[in-house]
C-alpha cells in the first residue's frame, strides 16, 4: 500500500458537516448586562446583527478558532472563553449543514470594531438586542441560562467590573445576571463572608446625601474560590 493509499485509509464517503464556533460575549456597563454583537457583512444575513464567529480551520482547536474569529471580527484580544453548548439543529445555517460550537466570556467593557467580514461591531444591552441571524437569539437565551447558573458556583465579577467599585455597583452586576432584587445590607454580608473583597481607603460621592467606599477583589481569595468552586445562595 502506497503511503497516499496509508494516509487516505480511514477516509469515508458519508458527508461531513461543517463546523463554527460563536462568541457570546458579556460586558457590564455599571448598570446594565450588554453583548458584544457584529453586523454581518456577506451574505446570508447580510446587515444582521450576530455573535463573532465563524467556519473552524483545519488545524485549530475549537478555542482557538472561536479566539481567532473574535479577534478578526471585533479587534478583541485576550477574552477567557468558556464553551457552553453545541448548536446541532439540521437547518439552522441555510448555506450547509453547519454544527457550532458556542462559547461565553464575561469582559471589561472596551472599544471595538469590525473587522474581516464583519460591517460593524457594538455593544448591546441585553433588553436592546435586536432579532439577531441564524439562531443566535437561542444561543442567546441559552448563553444566559448558562451565566446564571455560573454565578453560583463561581464568584462573577473581576472581569467585569473596573479594578476598584462599590458595593452598588457590585451589587447592580448580580442583579442584572440574575434579573432580581437584593436588600443592599444583606448583599453586602454576603458577599463580606466569602472574604473576597477589600475594603480601600478611597471613596467616591454618587450622591449628595453619603460617600461610598471602593472596594477591590481579593485576587489569591478570589482565584481560590473559583478554582475549588463554592455554592452562593440568595
Amino acid at each position: 500500500m502506497s503511503i497516499t493509499d496509508e494516509n487516505k485509509k480511514y477516509c469515508y464517503k458519508y458527508p461531513h458537516p461543517s463546523v463554527t464556533t460563536d462568541c457570546v460575549i458579556f460586558g457590564f456597563d455599571g448598570a446594565k448586562l450588554n453583548v458584544l454583537l457584529v453586523q454581518r457583512g456577506i451574505e446570508p444575513y447580510k446587515g444582521r446583527w450576530a455573535f463573532p464567529g465563524g467556519f473552524l480551520n483545519m488545524d485549530e482547536s475549537a478555542e482557538e478558532g472561536a479566539m481567532r474569529e473574535l479577534q478578526e471580527e471585533t479587534g478583541l484580544k485576550g477574552a477567557y472563553i468558556r464553551q457552553f453548548h453545541t448548536f446541532t439543529a439540521p437547518d439552522r445555517d441555510p448555506r450547509e449543514r453547519i454544527i457550532t460550537i458556542a462559547y461565553y466570556a464575561l469582559v471589561r467593557m472596551q472599544e471595538v470594531k469590525g473587522g474581516d467580514d464583519a460591517a460593524d461591531a457594538r455593544w448591546f444591552a441585553l433588553d436592546e438586542v435586536p432579532h439577531l441571524a441564524f439562531d443566535h437569539d437561542q444561543i442567546l437565551r441559552k448563553a444566559e441560562k448558562a451565566l446564571r447558573h455560573q454565578i453560583h458556583f463561581e464568584p462573577v465579577g473581576f472581569e467585569l467590573l473596573p479594578e476598584e467599585f462599590t458595593i452598588k455597583e457590585l451589587q447592580n452586576l448580580y442583579e442584572a445576571i440574575l434579573d432580581v432584587r437584593f436588600d443592599r445590607r444583606n448583599f453586602y454580608n454576603k458577599m463580606k463572608r466569602l472574604g473576597m473583597l477589600e475594603q480601600t481607603h478611597e471613596t467616591v460621592n454618587p450622591s449628595q446625601k453619603k460617600e461610598a467606599f471602593l472596594f477591590r477583589f481579593n485576587k489569591a481569595k478570589y482565584d481560590e474560590l473559583k478554582q475549588k468552586g463554592f455554592r452562593l445562595e440568595f
